[in-house]
Order: C-alpha cells, then structure tokens, then sequence
C-alpha cells in the first residue's frame, strides 16, 4: 500500500514544490484541451467554407455548360431564322454566363477565405501561451 503525503504548506506559508508542480501540469493539461478545441473549432469552419466555395464553383461549371448550349443553339438559329430568333438565344445565352460568373466570383471568394487550412487563430494563441509561460519560468 502506497501512501500519499497530504499537501501542506512549507514551514514559511508558501506551497510546496510538489505543489506547485501538480498545479503546472494540470494547467498545461487544461491549456492544452483548450488549444485543441480551438484548432478544431476553426479548421471545421474553414473546411465548410472550402466546401461552399466548392460546391459554388462546381455550380457556375454547370450553369456554364448550360450556356454553352444556349450559345450553340443560338448561332444554330442566327443561321437559320431571322434576326428575332437568335437574338433572343443570344440575351438567354449572355444571362446563363451572366449567373455563372457570379457564381464563379462567389466559389472563389469563398475558397480564398478558407485558406490557407493552418488553424492561425489557434497558433497565435499557443505562441502567446507560450511566451507567458517563458516570461514566468524566466523571473
């Protein structure tokens, strides 16, 4: 059976080198927790952001493809017909890429907010902890 001294104060007041220890290394422990809840907290916000601006791009792709077609349906019946016709195939055509460039504009902004992954809030916030801690270990 092993027993465990109870912690008591030093003959001056003042706790004890174990003491002070134990209370170092459950504060780094808390510290560290905190930090990785952070870290993950941010890289999950910028992964949805990567997705939105993925999922955006991905949309402007098929909307121009969509153009695309509007545009050859367009020149099929600029051919074919009169004026009227394939001017109207040309407006539908100029608002399938009009829709599709905002949307491209749109992905993209929202891919450049989500980069780069690194968790930087995070990081700033270890380097902060750490040079307090230096500071303290220092005096």
């Amino acid at each position: 059976m092993t027993v465990t001294p109870q912690a008591r104060p030093a003959a001056d007041g003042h706790p004890s080198t174990g003491e002070l220890v134990g209370r170092a290394t459950e504060q780094l422990s808390r510290l560290l927790r905190q930090e990785v809840a952070l870290a993950k907290e941010e890289l999950t916000e910028k992964g949805r952001r990567a997705g939105r601006g993925g999922g955006l791009l991905g949309a402007a792709g098929a909307v121009g493809y969509v153009g695309l077609f509007a545009l050859a349906a367009a020149a099929t019946a600029g051919l074919s017909l009169t004026l009227p016709v394939w001017a109207a195939a040309l407006v539908v055509a100029a608002v399938y890429f009009a829709v599709a460039a905002l949307l491209a504009a749109a992905g993209r902004a929202q891919l450049r907010r989500a980069a780069p992954p690194a968790p930087e809030q995070t990081l700033g916030s270890v380097r902060a902890d750490v040079d307090v801690i230096r500071e303290r270990a220092h005096r």
